[in-house]
């Protein structure tokens, strides 16, 4: 059995034990807590059936949250992963199992059965995740790996060793080398990392690695991303890849622009108590506005203001430069530091959504004095505006505050090129677990004003 098959099997049996685990936990809350208050309590194929649809569900939830990712994302995220998705299914159960015993006067009861139980999963979650995966380090302990870098620098190789339990990058060469000593180079290691090398040398090094069945990793250019989901055409005997470049269709966006008001107008009602305290908090502290209104840009260049709670001092930029919040920013307040971790102080884009300035999922929308610079730099950082700015996204879900703007463009052009109205849906409940990761709200480094360019080979 190779390696990556052994990987495979155990990571799919640890999937398995924790979605039975789960699922046996909720089989001893369903049998002694909630079962029993109902009319007619269900026998033996009754509760097999809902133990059927309890696992379907987790299976579901878990794997759009990326709960299943043992060995790829850290311990912590996944537990986080796990956590939130069994509090989702926990949640759809409860509704589900009320609607069955249809009592008032047993919700009480129902409720406590799924407090112990989302506490008995909560300590299950934290010891067999984390004991599973440290389990998985042991087994298969990081590949040595060769970097081949090209001549922009960049921090991807610091990313890759702060994974140590699962990236080692034992040895760099530059893409000036030639192709036979860069082939003779990764014979030695078990893997190759392309490091946004040029790309006639990266056609090269590609081919060498499916000769000598490396894996390979790669950072992709922007023509990467736009051909990524072109059709494949068999018309001739010439393979023809075609890229409609046309985005959403027009029933698509009718049902997304739908989405939005609906969503948008829940999130106002649910959250409007929170925006209140949030408010007051605000101007309690220092006595400015709650509120402040930026000029942003969103589809085709359209410019509107965007509104969010102030986590700045009052003039924060009093002398009209554009500047992006720093890690350790003397001009965020004790609460603005908090609502900014919480997310709290995007809430007020929800009437952003409502009027129609913002989607719920799309690029996050820039300043226009930015757009300016960045385009400067990188030309193709105008295309995120071919679709409307929105209040989460890709590059908000699986970049950092700090991401470097290459890599944000890359992550939004993902989007860009994959929009669907499953892949918001994905990203709007994938956004709920990065409000519990912290490094997704990394400011700058010190004495930084915007994130820095990482300008490569595009």
């Amino acid at each position: 059995m190779t390696r990556d098959n052994a990987k495979y099997w155990y990571r799919g049996i640890s999937n398995i034990i924790i979605v039975l685990l789960l699922t046996f936990e909720y089989s001893c809350a369903w049998l002694k807590g909630i079962n029993i208050l109902m009319i007619r309590p269900f026998e033996n194929k009754g509760n097999l059936l809902v133990y059927i649809i309890y696992i379907v569900l987790s299976i579901l939830v878990i794997r759009t949250f990326d709960g299943f990712n043992m060995g790829v994302n850290r311990i912590s995220h996944i537990i986080i992963s796990q956590w939130v998705s069994m509090v989702i299914v926990n949640g759809i159960t409860f509704l589900e199992n009320f609607l069955m015993v249809g009592y008032l006067n047993e919700l009480g009861h129902i409720l406590m059965a799924y407090v112990w139980l989302v506490v008995v999963q909560s300590i299950t979650i934290l010891v067999v995740t984390y004991c599973l995966t440290k389990l998985y380090r042991m087994v298969f302990p990081p590949l040595r790996m060769l970097m081949v870098y090209g001549e922009h620098a960049n921090n991807l190789a610091k990313k890759m060793n702060s994974r140590a339990d699962k990236y080692f990058i034992a040895d760099r060469i530059a893409d000036s080398e030639s192709i036979e000593t860069i082939a003779a180079t990764m014979a030695d290691y078990d893997a190759v990392v392309l490091n946004d090398i040029a790309s006639d040398k990266k056609n090269l090094v590609l081919k060498e690695c499916y000769d000598q069945k490396k894996r390979v990793y790669f950072t992709p250019k922007i023509s990467d991303i736009l051909v990524k989901n072109a059709d494949e055409l068999h018309l001739f005997d010439t393979p023809l890849y075609l890229c409609r470049n046309l985005g959403l269709t027009a029933s698509q966006k009718f049902i997304k622009r739908a989405g939005d008001i609906f969503i948008s107008l829940i999130g106002i009602i649910i959250t409007s108590p929170l925006m209140l305290f949030a408010a007051i908090a605000i101007k309690a502290y220092d006595g400015g506005p709650a509120l402040y209104k930026q000029k942003r840009v969103t589809i085709d260049d359209r410019e509107f203001y965007i509104m969010k709670f102030r986590s700045m001092i009052v003039d924060a930029e009093k002398d009209g430069k554009a500047r992006l919040a720093g890690e350790n920013d003397d001009r965020i307040t004790p609460i603005g530091k908090f609502i900014r971790a919480t997310r709290i102080d995007e809430l007020p884009q929800f009437f952003n959504v409502l009027k129609g300035d913002m989607s719920m999922v799309g690029p996050r929308p820039e300043r226009p004095e930015i757009i300016k610079q960045y385009v400067q730099e990188i030309p193709e950082f105008a295309y995120r505006t071919r679709v409307k700015a929105g209040l989460t996204g890709y590059a908000q879900v699986y970049g950092k505050y700090n991401t470097t703007n290459l890599d944000k463009l890359k992550l939004d052009m993902i989007y860009v090129e994959r929009g669907s109205i499953l892949l918001d849906i994905k990203l709007i409940l994938l956004t709920f677990k990065v409000i519990f990761i912290k490094d997704s709200t990394e400011g700058l480094d010190e004495g930084e004003t915007t994130a820095t360019t990482g300008n490569g080979n595009k």
